[in-house]
């Protein structure tokens, strides 16, 4: 299904995340220095876009889809989700990530992205109503609009300006 106008944020920032989980499963993460340089990456994104990314759902899509049965289970599953991706930010920013950990990080972003694609998106755009979406995307682009606007820098530019 063709994603909705007003949910297209979200899945612009969505496509940005896992294409950092692509990047983080094909990365070696064998030294010390390239696992900084992911961890600061990751630090990046959170502060820059996903901290914003949550605070929108949970203010816009997750209060909207709460108001349908069918859909309680899976926003809670969500916010769980959330709550375990603050904690693996929270580790980055501290740079206490192992090789190990920054895999499940990145299986875990990466689910979590497509549950709320191919799960909570698409049934959303089946059950709201348009004005219901124009009204989510309003406030959408209010709580991202406060999300700095600046490049984040891919760890393996850092890699090889330091020369890995």
């Amino acid at each position: 299904m063709l994603r909705d106008k007003n949910l297209v944020p979200l899945s612009r920032q969505h496509q940005h995340a896992l294409a950092l989980c692509v990047r983080i499963n094909r990365a070696t993460l064998s030294t010390a220095r390239e696992l900084d340089a992911w961890q600061a990456e990751i630090q990046q994104h959170f502060e820059q876009e996903i901290q914003y990314h949550f605070a929108a759902e949970e203010a816009g899509i997750f209060p909207a889809a709460r108001r349908f049965p069918e859909f309680r289970s899976l926003v809670e599953e969500l916010v769980a989700d959330h709550a375990q991706l603050r904690t693996y930010f929270t580790s980055a920013t501290n740079r206490t990530l192992d090789r190990e950990a920054l895999r499940q990080f990145a299986e875990l972003l990466s689910t979590h992205i497509r549950k709320e694609e191919r799960q909570l998106f698409e049934r959303m755009q089946e059950r709201l109503t348009q004005d219901e979406l124009q009204k989510i995307g309003v406030g959408l682009d209010a709580t991202l609009a406060a999300a700095p606007q600046t490049c984040i820098v891919p760890a393996e530019t850092t890699l090889n300006k330091s020369g890995s």
